[in-house]
């Protein structure tokens, strides 16, 4: 049985979307660095509802390279709970602001592209387990002292909700959050995580972000004014969405390659399947791993065999237009 006394803190090191973080030793393996992640919960009163415990024990056993390790989730008493991470201090917003800036360059399209390839291979294999992150952003993609990047957070929104304000009070941001999403739509896919990685890839390439809206609207327009309004040919069900309204400004599609003019046409193709409006047409993890934006990689080629692993879960999907249904794609109805 795990205890908080287990568990020495050192510092604070920031407060996330779902509470405080601390640096902390783990005195039962040999003081290991730790991050020690103290969730808020909505209501103290009720404690840490069942399904949260279930969800989040889901997530000790998702081993992977790409993925922030979960060690043990400490439940002190009925109101509180800990979780227990492996530790890095440098995310990628962090490590995109302390490069200097040379004429507003984005990173090197080398490191871009090894990035990308970590960032979808995590994603493919919890995607492949039937799990979603639904808040992904910089801030929760973490870089260890190899300069690789794994993904934090993962499953924290199923077990927790994705609250409006984060643990600072600070509104959560809009930047990387499906338009699905933004227009109501209860119906939730892996393609909101999709959405989120095209937009972390062009921030990347530019270092800024893609659509750095204000406020729900702001962040709904200006996806429509570069990549158009959506109807019924671009996203059929889209007059279905509770918030999409027929009076909506009429803006064309512009070239993507205007708004990220590093990226080589391979990548563009992929950021346009990233950034497809119809949630059923977005590319998949599985299948972004064996684009050929991605071919060149030795990453790629050498582990996880481009992307063409055997994932258990892929039947549930909808095959992203391949008609086999085998892509890890799925969907939930969080009403």
């Amino acid at each position: 049985m795990v205890e908080l006394s287990d568990y020495q803190r050192q510092e604070k090191v920031g407060e996330g979307t779902y509470g405080v973080v601390y640096k902390a030793l783990d005195t039962k393996h040999n003081n290991r660095v730790v991050a020690l992640k103290k969730i808020r919960l909505e209501s103290e009163d009720e404690g840490v509802p069942s399904t949260a415990i279930r969800e989040i024990s889901l997530l000790k056993e998702m081993e992977n390279d790409n993925i922030v390790r979960l060690y043990d989730i400490i439940h002190s008493d009925s109101h509180k709970l800990y979780l227990v991470f492996e530790f890095l201090d440098l995310d990628l917003k962090k490590y995109m602001e302390s490069i200097p800036p040379q004429s507003n360059a984005g990173l090197e399209p080398e490191m871009v592209k090894k990035f990308m390839c970590q960032l979808v291979k995590g994603i493919k294999h919890c995607h492949s387990r039937r799990v979603l992150h639904r808040d992904l952003k910089p801030q929760n993609l973490l870089i260890d002292k190899e300069g690789n990047l794994k993904l934090a957070d993962f499953g924290l929104a199923r077990a927790f909700g994705v609250p409006l304000r984060a643990y600072t009070h600070e509104v959560v941001t809009l930047w990387y959050r499906a338009p699905e999403i933004l227009l109501g739509g209860k119906q939730y896919s892996t393609g909101v995580d999709m959405w989120s990685v095209g937009c972390i890839f062009a921030e990347m390439c530019n270092r800024k972000p893609l659509f750095p809206g204000d406020s729900e609207i702001d962040e709904i327009f200006r996806i429509f004014r570069i990549l158009g309004t959506p109807n019924e040919q671009t996203w059929p069900e889209v007059q279905y969405l509770p918030d999409f309204k027929p009076g909506f400004p009429q803006w064309k599609k512009k070239d993507l390659s205007e708004y990220v003019p590093s990226l080589d046409p391979k990548g563009i193709e992929l950021l346009e399947q990233m950034l497809q409006y119809d949630p059923s047409k977005r590319i998949s993890a599985k299948r972004a791993l064996i684009h050929p934006y991605f071919t060149e990689s030795d990453e790629t080629n050498d582990n996880n065999n481009n992307g063409q692993g055997n994932d258990n879960g892929d039947r549930h999907g909808n095959g992203n237009g391949n008609g086999n249904g085998t892509d890890g794609n799925f969907s939930m109805n969080m009403g």
